[in-house]
């Protein structure tokens, strides 16, 4: 059982409040789900469009084919009626089109008489479910439990009479539900709050805006203080004051804010102060397309700022990655005292789906703070250590204690200095955190077959549609498999090397132009793929896609 529905419009039509009804109630009636949407950056008009997929087991990424439309617009049926199944079916209002295999209804009209005419797509709602097979009961609960009460009595009129307009298509039956329904922007904040995260700043910038709105939204409820600032070169920053303070602290943008971050990153690396940054990759160069996709920052994030300091780079690979990767950069940058950069996308960060519920019990937080009594006399904030980690004191635990740290190159005490020779010592003991690192790190996901002759790499969210494309390629009898890194700077090559040695090609697939993953691979394991397939339209990768192309490899 594999279904997807598309709901599609102009911004300001009302999709976003329609898919997310429809998505909780899919999750309610017990079926894996997975939306992803597609939008423009403009407040009303354009072309958007919201895809929901759902199926009796689990789903990672969205299909290209479609079983009902639901269209706003005659844009719509236009653009996406060649992506209709041959059983499918368009449901339009009977202003938009009279065209062959359009369910006409007169849903503006039964919306007017239902109360509002904006309820226009609750009417959609019902007739979708009605179409489905489903009950109403787990809809209608959806509608009480997320619309405000002075509209709720409306738009639950207006589902029922959309219920009762059409016939069942579908014969769908309710499964069990025990998963939750969660985006990765959420999963992300979530990750923050759990590894006791006290102090988020951003300035809004897609699409990125949702961590630092989720990070507000339970702020009081938590004791985590937020900020929306003026720019990206103060949340850095601010950031870093309150890490120095003693906060475990965050910010976050896309790849222009990151930009402007740069200074402040290597501020980051010479005060050695613990903080975590997320980048919620877009294509760019400048402003690119701000509502799209793309894996093209991962050079820019390894090398921002000026001078050499470690730092560590992770990719989230979806939202349960994303939000126990989330939890373990905390940890990572208080005990080297270096930034920590995870690195996610819109596709993932826009994109709910169902999962396991999170397990708390598996989060712990590690400070890193000395706590015992320091030796008498001057505290060295930066003392020449074997590990190259210095012990961090926040500022007034002791009392005979002053904390100075300082932009210009320091020594031991964080006093300025121009000294050759402590020049030399403190770069040194920063670069062997780096190289303590790389004892970190974890090496990459390996999913499909366990030595495969076509060996597939690839990143962050382009898990998703990989992993159901080798599952298909599996059943098939095809001898293949995956290595999907989530830790990527330092860069794990163990396994590649491994897993390389029985492959007879490797096949590098990432959202990008220049094959940002297998340079890396040249760099540090001196292994280069074979073949490269790249996406960088501003879209993500559909099974349907992956599948297709890895077929005519293979082939």
């Amino acid at each position: 059982m594999n279904y997807t529905v598309l709901i599609g419009g102009a911004a300001g039509q009302g999709m976003d409040t329609l898919s997310e009804l429809l998505t909780k109630s899919l999750k309610r009636y017990g079926f894996f789900v997975f939306k992803h949407s597609d939008y423009m950056s403009r407040v009303r008009g354009g072309h958007n469009f919201i895809q929901i997929r759902f199926s009796d087991k689990p789903v990672y990424t969205y299909e290209e084919n479609i079983d009902i439309i639901f269209a706003l617009n005659k844009e719509t049926i236009d653009l996406h009626k060649g992506r209709l199944k041959e059983d499918g079916i368009i449901l339009a209002d009977k202003e938009v089109s009279e065209e062959n295999n359009i369910l006409a209804l007169d849903l503006e009209d039964t919306a007017k008489n239902a109360g509002n005419s904006r309820a226009m797509t609750s009417v959609g709602m019902g007739s979708i479910i009605k179409m489905l097979g489903l009950k109403s009961d787990k809809a209608l609960k959806v509608m009480e439990d997320t619309l405000k009460e002075s509209i709720l009595d409306v738009n639950m009129n207006a589902f029922s009479k959309g219920y009762e307009m059409v016939e069942k298509r579908f014969n769908l039956d309710s499964m069990n539900d025990g998963r939750i329904l969660i985006d990765g922007n959420t999963a992300v904040a979530m990750g923050a709050a759990a590894a006791g995260c006290r102090y988020y700043c951003g300035y809004p910038m897609t699409p990125s805006t949702t961590v630092l709105s989720n990070m507000e939204k339970w702020s009081h409820g938590l004791g985590i203080f937020t900020e929306q600032v003026e720019d990206e070169v103060a949340a850095l920053n601010m950031a870093l004051g309150a890490s120095y303070a003693g906060v475990r602290a965050m910010t976050g943008s896309s790849g222009g804010g990151i930009a402007l971050m740069s200074e402040a990153l290597s501020l980051a690396g010479i005060i050695e102060t613990p903080v975590v940054i997320i980048n919620v990759q877009r294509p760019g160069p400048a402003t690119g397309l701000p509502t799209r996709t793309e894996q093209a920052d991962l050079r820019f994030v390894m090398h921002s700022g000026h001078g050499e300091f470690p730092r560590m780079v992770i990719s989230l690979r979806n939202v349960e990655d994303a939000f126990y990767q989330t939890t373990r950069a905390f940890n990572l940058a208080e005990k080297y005292q270096i930034p920590v950069i995870l690195l996610s996308d819109q596709y993932l960060a826009d994109g709910a789906t169902t999962t396991v519920p999170f397990d708390f019990k598996k989060v712990k937080i590690e400070r890193f703070l000395h706590e015992e009594k320091l030796p008498e006399g001057r505290y060295k904030r930066y003392e020449l250590t074997e590990s190259g980690v210095s012990p961090r004191i926040i500022p007034g635990k002791f009392e005979d204690k002053v904390v100075l740290v300082d932009s210009d190159e320091h020594d031991e005490y964080g006093n300025i200095t121009e000294s050759a020779q402590v020049r030399k010592d403190m770069v040194d003991k920063r670069n062997k955190k780096g190289a303590l690192l790389e004892s970190e790190i974890q090496e990459p996901w390996l999913i499909g077959v366990e030595s495969p002759e076509n060996l597939i790499v690839c990143w962050g969210s382009v898990y998703g549609p990989v992993k159901e494309a080798i599952e298909l390629l599996v059943e098939e009898e095809i001898s293949i498999g995956a290595l999907v890194y989530g830790d990527i700077y330092p860069f794990p090559i163990k396994l590649l090397q491994e897993k390389s040695k029985s492959a007879k090609r490797i096949i590098d697939i990432e959202n990008n132009s220049t094959a940002q993953l297998d340079g890396l691979m040249r760099q540090f394991a001196l292994i280069k793929s074979d073949i490269k397939i790249l996406k960088y339209d501003g879209r993500a990768f559909s099974i349907d896609e992956v599948y297709r192309r890895l077929k005519e490899v293979i082939e």
